[in-house]
C-alpha cells in the first residue's frame, strides 16, 4: 500500500535519539495506529508495549530480536517484534519505515 486514505495524522513528531529517529503517528478510522518515520545511521535500542510489524520501505539495517541472532533487513522486507520486548537496531543507511501496532 503506497498511501493511506481517510486517516488522522498527529501533527507533533515523535523524536528519538537526538533526532536520529523521527516519525509521525497515523490513526485509522478503526482506532488502529501506525507510525511513518526515518532512521539515520546509528545503533538504537527500542522497547515495545504492543506487538509491532516493522516494514522497511527503503534502507538497510540489522535487527536483534529477543531470542534470535542478528539479521539483515533491507527495503521491501519486514520483521515483527513481540509485545513488551526490547530490540536493537544497527541502521546502516538512511531507512524509511512504517511501524504497525498490532493488538
Amino acid at each position: 500500500m503506497s498511501q493511506f486514505d481517510n486517516v488522522t495524522v498527529v501533527q507533533k513528531a515523535n523524536i528519538y535519539f537526538d533526532g536520529k529517529v523521527t516519525s509521525r503517528t497515523v490513526i485509522f478510522p478503526d482506532g488502529s495506529r501506525k507510525t511513518l518515520g526515518i532512521m539515520l545511521p546509528g545503533e538504537f535500542t527500542f522497547n515495545t508495549v504492543d506487538k509491532e510489524l516493522m516494514e522497511i520501505i527503503s534502507g538497510n539495517l540489522e535487527v536483534l530480536l529477543p531470542g534470535a541472532d542478528w539479521q539483515t533487513i533491507k527495503g521491501g522486507e519486514n520483521f515483527t517484534v513481540p509485545a513488551n520486548a526490547s530490540f536493537q537496531l544497527k541502521v546502516r543507511e538512511i531507512t524509511d519505515y512504517c511501524c504497525s501496532f498490532l493488538k
